[in-house]
């Protein structure tokens, strides 16, 4: 079954077009999107901080400006997820100690959306430390499932994905270590895009333990976009990207996939499984060839165990964990020879198949739970398994630093799945553009 769309808003590109040809001004944009949000927001609790008089006076500005060729979101209004200096507004990670935190400056990927003519008029949710598939904190508090308000949006970039799904906003930039834009965008039905590792600038994307500090971007971590189009998602990491991206792109006829739908000890459930099933009933007549199994995929449960132990020592900077041991420097750069041997793994395997397609999750939607839901067992075929053992379909992308766009393939039970599809690293494009010829065929 299609994925079901809760609304029929425009999204960026088609916004941005409708400003550009004089038929809506920056301001009624605006305006719309304030509206929305004020009818909408209340039972999502989406999004959480509101600039809206800013925003007016920006859209007041830009009406005298006039839109050119080099801002393609001209007076696009969109929110960006809580994590995200915007000066003047707080960062508190959802953590209640930091509420007051008000940030001095924009981040770096706040300032080039800005610079693309696009006007924040908020931020969205988040779960607390930006570490659950929930978004719920006590700074803020929870945010619903558009789709079913007795589940989660997924995390942590759950605000994100509900505001794009609902139609408060056209589109979002989330953040993602282990699956934070991919699992919303998954349970909300939206699309979303993880970066190649270092593809954009993380500046202003930081504890707010470190405001106004400079500091790294962090391993595995990387900032990308949520939109209801794998266009506007495609039209939001050419403005984002720090560099040019190489594309190799070929119509989606000519290429070798592999699906992936085993990790030993990450079972997938048959609610997502049935629709990627289906989906690929649709997509094996149309593409080269399509492989369920590969000699060249890396040990993927392998990896995880060495993602898990990257994930939690660089979310912690190398602080003790909940049993008190303490990451020596030579655990981490056994953990980087390690992301080494798979990233070269992963690179060999992506020389034979154009793309890899993957779930990303092993559930839809969960149904809220109070505390962390990787402390909680999800209930995987009729048997329950540790929630925590979902990061293995996160990790896949993660740990070898590559491209995952995610696009809605259809619904079990009214709850929307999505499907992972991964490239080689810097080929971010490619991977969009395959995902935009994956829905015209399943979705078309």
């Amino acid at each position: 079954m299609a994925y079901p769309r809760l609304t029929k808003e425009p999204g960026a590109l088609r916004t941005a077009a409708a400003i550009k040809a004089g038929t809506l001004s920056p301001l009624e944009a605006v305006d719309a999107a304030i509206a929305r949000i004020e009818q909408l927001n209340a039972p999502l609790n989406a999004v959480v901080v509101q600039d809206f008089d800013r925003a007016r006076e920006t859209a007041k500005a830009l009406e005298h400006q006039g839109p050119d060729d080099n801002s393609p979101l001209f007076g696009v209004p969109m929110t960006v997820k809580e994590s995200y200096d915007v000066a003047g507004l707080p960062t508190t990670f959802g953590i209640e100690r930091y509420k007051d935190t008000i940030a001095t400056r924009d981040s770096r990927v706040v300032e080039k959306l800005k610079a693309a003519g696009a006007i924040i008029i908020g931020k969205t949710n988040v779960p607390a430390e930006l570490t659950d598939w929930q978004s719920n904190n006590p700074v803020y508090g929870r945010t619903n499932n558009p789709h079913d308000h007795g589940r989660s949006p997924g995390g942590s970039s759950g605000g994100s994905a509900a505001a794009v799904a609902s139609g408060m906003v056209a589109c979002e930039f989330g953040s993602d270590i282990g699956g934070s834009i991919r699992v919303p965008a998954h349970f909300c039905g939206v699309w979303g895009h993880k970066p190649s590792w270092g593809l954009i600038s993380k500046r202003g994307h930081s504890h707010p333990a470190f405001a106004g500090k400079p500091t790294h971007d962090g391993a595995l971590s990387v900032c990308g976009p949520l939109a209801r189009s794998g266009e506007d998602i495609a039209a939001l990491m050419q403005v984002t990207a720090e560099h040019v991206m190489p594309s190799n792109a070929k119509p989606l006829s000519e290429c070798r996939l592999l699906l992936v739908t085993h990790i030993e000890g990450s079972p997938v459930d048959y609610s997502v499984g049935t629709p990627l099933e289906d989906a690929m009933a649709k997509l094996e007549p149309v593409v080269v060839r399509v492989d369920r199994e590969s000699a060249l995929l890396p040990d993927l449960a392998k990896h995880h165990r060495n993602y898990m132990r990257m994930m939690n020592t660089a979310m912690a900077r190398g602080a003790p964990d909940p049993k008190g041991n303490r990451a020596t420097a030579t655990d981490w750069f056994n953990l980087l020879d390690a992301q080494a041997e798979c990233e070269a793994e992963w690179q060999k395997l992506l020389e034979e198949y154009d793309f890899v397609l993957a779930p990303p999750a092993p559930v839809l939607a969960t149904e809220h739970v109070e505390g962390s839901l990787f402390k909680t067992d999800v209930s995987i075929n009729t048997k329950m398994v540790s929630s925590a053992s979902g990061l293995a379909w996160a990790g896949v992308a993660t740990l070898p630093n590559l491209p995952s766009t995610v696009l809605p393939i259809g619904t079990f039970d009214n709850l929307p799945c999505g499907m992972q599809v991964i490239g080689p690293r810097w080929r971010d494009l490619d991977c969009i553009h395959a995902a935009i010829a994956i829905d015209e065929i399943v979705n078309g």
